[in-house]
């Protein structure tokens, strides 16, 4: 679970740095690089970045810490 947890965290910054860009400079650089925001890759980008943040849910909420190690007893 521990390389699970580092693929949704480094797939959440791809998504908060573009974001940032879109919010400050109205620049999509996910959707620059790869052809446009409706592009095929573009959309699995986003698909993935939002599926890493539902990954990400159970480590914010401190049902999961990312490491594979149960914490129980």
């Amino acid at each position: 679970m521990r390389m699970f947890y580092k693929i949704c965290v480094a797939l959440l910054i791809v998504g908060g740095v573009n974001w940032g860009l879109v919010g400050l400079f109205s620049f999509n650089l996910v959707g620059w690089l790869f052809g446009g925001s409706a592009s095929t890759i573009s959309r699995i980008i986003f698909t993935l970045v939002g599926l890493a943040a539902l990954g990400a849910i159970p480590g914010l909420l401190g049902l999961g810490d990312g490491s594979g190690e149960s914490t129980q007893s």
